[in-house]
């Protein structure tokens, strides 16, 4: 596995593979991996020749309450299961590589970033569009992945490709889940048993409506009362959304129509942010 920590040496190797006519996956991440992320890389080097995965902390991505600094960070741990995995390359560069001084040029997504995450967190979403334009450009890939368990930035990202006319591919993998349900995530390691039981209330929330769903429950507002009692029974628990959207466009559905919607749930766990969804 090779590290990358500059542009142009990103560049030249991507053009290099290029002329080979071999197929190139990119997984882009902000380190601190965990098996979640394990499970994309693996997913694209099923399907690619040469996998990058860029490890950047993109401060693009974080409100002004929000610290970067307190992002948990392990080079070395992240190189490791990227090796693992079966990683080409690591695409490591340093803030200055990807946002030089004087730079002022973004990438900004008007529609599906808007609703869900992007009340909360308005500037969030045209952080990761452009940080992801600009890989896109560099790495120059035939497919990018994300997880289900980061539904609307996929779509945001796909919308993104489509408008402006990337060549790559948007590959949704499915959200890796720890035994007791909990998706998998960088905040999970540092959970109290008591923080942990109440953060698998959103699993069991979607887990109830998906089950609602199946049974021939049609109504919206009949699914996303039932979660919001199963998340009000939790002490720790404050919810931010719970909604039931279309995948593609992340705009609500008037009714359940299965294989065709999935719930979306954020919440907070007294100070950390939790994100979730499932397919109905």
């Amino acid at each position: 596995m090779q590290i990358v920590e500059t542009v142009p040496e990103m560049k030249r190797l991507a053009a290099a593979w290029r002329a080979e006519n071999r197929r190139v996956a990119l997984v882009p991440t902000m380190g601190g991996l965990h098996a979640g992320q394990a499970a994309l890389i693996r997913a694209a080097v099923a399907q690619a020749d040469v996998v990058v995965v860029a490890t950047f902390l993109n401060p693009l991505q974080f409100a002004p309450s929000e610290l970067m600094a307190n992002y948990p960070q392990d080079v070395a741990a992240d190189r490791k299961l990227c090796g693992e995995a079966g990683a080409t390359v690591v695409f490591a560069p340093s803030g200055d590589a990807i946002y030089p001084a004087c730079y002022s040029t973004y990438v900004a997504e008007e529609t599906l970033a808007k609703p869900l995450c992007g009340v909360s967190r308005p500037a969030h979403f045209r952080g990761v569009t452009t940080l992801t334009a600009k890989l896109l450009n560099v790495v120059r890939p035939d497919t990018i992945f994300f997880g289900q368990k980061t539904a609307q930035r996929a779509a945001v990202v796909r919308k993104m490709i489509r408008d402006l006319a990337f060549d790559a591919e948007v590959v949704v993998v499915p959200t890796v889940r720890d035994p007791d349900g909990l998706a998998c995530g960088l905040s999970n390691r540092d959970f109290t048993t008591s923080q942990r039981q109440e953060a698998l209330s959103l699993f069991r929330a979607l887990t109830k409506a998906k089950e609602m769903a199946a049974a021939g429950v049609r109504s919206p507002d009949r699914l996303i009362a039932e979660a919001t009692h199963i998340l009000g029974e939790q002490r720790r628990v404050r919810v931010i959304y719970i909604s039931i959207v279309h995948p593609v466009t992340m705009e609500p559905v008037r009714e359940v129509t299965p294989g065709e919607c999935q719930m979306m749930i954020s919440a907070w766990i007294d100070e950390t942010r939790l994100i979730d969804n499932l397919p109905l």
